[in-house]
């Protein structure tokens, strides 16, 4: 149960996101549109949260999936409807700002 909720809250073993880009993560930013226009990882795509579940042909099944948002509560119930959806590897990467942080060192 404890190692569920880490991992849900991606407080597992450290995620080398810098990699998985590299490797061609699809990062999804699960904020609204409008925090969306004030700033984002570059080629990540917007699908706000609320609409997740109609747009799940928008990503790639094979490919590795991080989920952001403002603060991670949001991006952590995106990598829940994802793995519940057929998604095998999602990372809850956060925070935008300190994932494109984390993306880029």
């Amino acid at each position: 149960m404890i190692a569920s909720l880490k991992s849900l809250f991606g407080l597992g073993p450290k995620t080398d996101y810098a990699q998985l880009k590299k490797d061609g993560a699809q990062i999804v930013d699960v904020r609204t549109k409008g925090e969306y226009a004030t700033g984002h990882i570059k080629g990540s795509v917007n699908i706000p949260l609320d609409s997740l579940n109609k747009n799940l042909k928008k990503l790639n099944k094979t490919k590795p999936v991080v989920t952001c948002c403002a603060s991670g509560m949001r991006s952590a119930s995106a990598k829940g409807i994802l793995k519940s959806n057929g998604f095998n590897e999602v990372h809850n990467g956060g925070g935008w700002t300190s994932l494109e942080r984390k993306l880029n060192s």
